[in-house]
């Protein structure tokens, strides 16, 4: 079994020199992953022009998706094996390399290959920084250090536009993909020299049918909830099977091999189940937000992108200070607490989107939007520090990936839920309405629409997105009474671990 640092020697100044630089490694990594999808969404457009094959669009960001999904479970399972070290530098090779790749992609089909590579290894930088960070600070100030990590979502969300925009305006748009190599080869060559461990050498038996059925069945399901809407009904049909077949089989295998890949029994523990069924609520309650508030910004109150990204990057900020919140918050009483008041603040916040109006204006949305990201915030980290300091450091690397894990599938999820509610709405009020909505999401066509094909219009979108807003209510509610199930009086300095 490996010591972690926070369990090694003395805490000299070299040894906390040391454990900065490891620390800094790993906020790279997390800001390298998260500003990815946020740069690259900026650029596609531009992207779009150079190759072609806007028909195929959306498949540059599911292929990337898909692939970091179902990669995730197997690297955090293999940094529990072999050690983090190793494991993490193969995957953000896996990932620079690609995103080398990427910049040099001559159609849009080279595009989405290469993105799916790129996916594959950045299953393994989110969840194996985070266990890195995991292991390095002892279970007090892990509380408080993980909300850094936090942070570098909300400083991605803001930064990756801006430079995204910046790149495409006055650059070429393979810088995008190329931007995080250096940040990339920065993490490694750190992680490398600085992060020492000491792993007890025994032969593993490497759970290679698990990891086969998990890709399998993940990838059969993800495209599924992403593609539900676009797929034709015998291909989601035999997706389904597959998915169904592939994650049965999985099940049954993973209760019989001696070291599984996807360790099912840990979600017996309470606070696990809880966690991840948290960050599941959290990854759709994100969507809610980040796909669908410019619409309702843009389209129903007719302010400007730019309004749109400021309440955005409210709630980003927002997020961040969350983080922090929950860290004292949980040290100072307990898990549940902490996650009690983060639904009460999501609660509150979809109750401010679900009052909002074009009459109240773009600035009460906005600060919907702002006190849901704090009531995210509060809670991720809150889930998140949870399940790792529940297991020892054998089962850390598993829990943190199947967190996260479970977030992706949430985010997936959301979009497809709220985006069938959306679309639904709106087609009961106005049928064939999409060309429509076209037009009056860009500000030199919607000047062309009469005053009453306004109004009629913003009315379908406020109508549409009063449903979003409720079921993000519900979910929101659905996961403080979540909170109940966690274990009185657990705290990252009162709890013990399932090792």
């Amino acid at each position: 079994m490996a010591l972690s640092d926070a369990d090694e020697t003395q805490r000299t100044g070299a040894a906390l020199t040391r454990r900065r630089l490891i620390m800094s490694a790993c906020l790279m990594a997390q800001f390298m992953a998260a500003v990815e999808s946020t740069i690259v969404g900026t650029a596609m457009p531009t992207i779009v022009a150079d190759l072609g094959g806007f028909d195929l669009f959306s498949w540059v960001f599911a292929s990337y998706l898909l692939s970091q999904a179902a990669s995730t479970p197997i690297y955090g399972r293999l940094a529990d094996l072999y050690g983090r070290k190793r494991v993490f530098i193969a995957g953000a090779a896996l990932f620079v390399a690609a995103s080398t790749a990427c910049g040099f992609a001559w159609g849009m089909v080279p595009l989405i290959a290469l993105r799916t590579i790129q996916g594959l290894g950045a299953g393994a930088i989110q969840p194996i920084a985070w266990t890195i960070v995991g292991d390095l600070y002892s279970a007090r100030e892990r509380a408080t250090v993980q909300a850094y990590l936090s942070s570098v979502f909300g400083a991605s969300a803001i930064a990756g536009p801006l430079l995204g925009a910046f790149i495409v305006q006055h650059l070429n748009w393979a810088l995008v993909f190329w931007v995080n190599i250096p940040i990339g080869l920065a993490a490694m060559i750190t992680l490398a020299v600085f992060l020492h461990e000491r792993i007890e050498a025994r032969p593993h038996q490497v759970d290679y049918g698990g990891a086969v059925l998990l890709m399998i069945g993940i990838g059969a399901l993800m495209v599924v909830i992403v593609q539900i809407q676009t797929l034709d009904r015998q291909v989601l049909w035999t997706l389904g099977l597959v998915a169904v077949v592939g994650l049965t089989g999985l099940a049954l295998l993973e209760a019989r091999v001696a070291e599984p890949i996807v360790p099912f029994k840990l979600w017996r523990v309470p606070i696990i189940a809880v966690g991840n069924f948290g960050s599941f609520v959290i990854g759709a309650l994100m969507m809610c937000n980040g796909a669908f508030l410019p619409t309702y910004l843009q389209g129903a109150m007719g302010a400007t992108p730019v309004i749109a990204g400021l309440a955005l990057g409210a709630s980003s900020v927002l997020w961040t200070c969350g983080t922090f919140g929950a860290g004292r918050f949980m040290v100072a009483l307990s898990y549940r607490a902490a996650a009690l008041i983060g639904g009460v603040i999501m609660i509150l916040g979809s109750i401010l989107l679900l009052t909002a109006d074009p009459s109240r204006g773009a600035a009460w949305a906005t600060a919907g939007a702002a006190v849901l990201g704090l009531g995210m915030g509060f809670s991720n980290t809150t889930f998140v520090v949870a399940v790792q300091t529940s297991v020892g450091w054998g089962q850390r690397g598993a829990v943190t990936s199947a967190n996260m894990f479970m977030r992706t599938v949430g985010q997936s999820v959301g979009t497809g839920l709220f985006g069938a509610v959306f679309n639904l709405g709106v087609a009961e009020q106005i049928s064939r309405a999409g060309s429509e909505i076209n037009r009056l999401l860009d500000p030199a066509s919607r000047s062309g629409l009469g005053g009453a094909e306004v109004a009629r219009l913003s009315a379908a979108i406020g109508t549409s997105m009063f449903n979003v807003y409720l079921i993000a209510g519900l979910l929101a509610i659905g996961l403080f009474v979540l909170a109940f199930r966690i274990p009185a009086g657990l705290s990252p300095v009162r709890q013990s671990s399932a090792d």
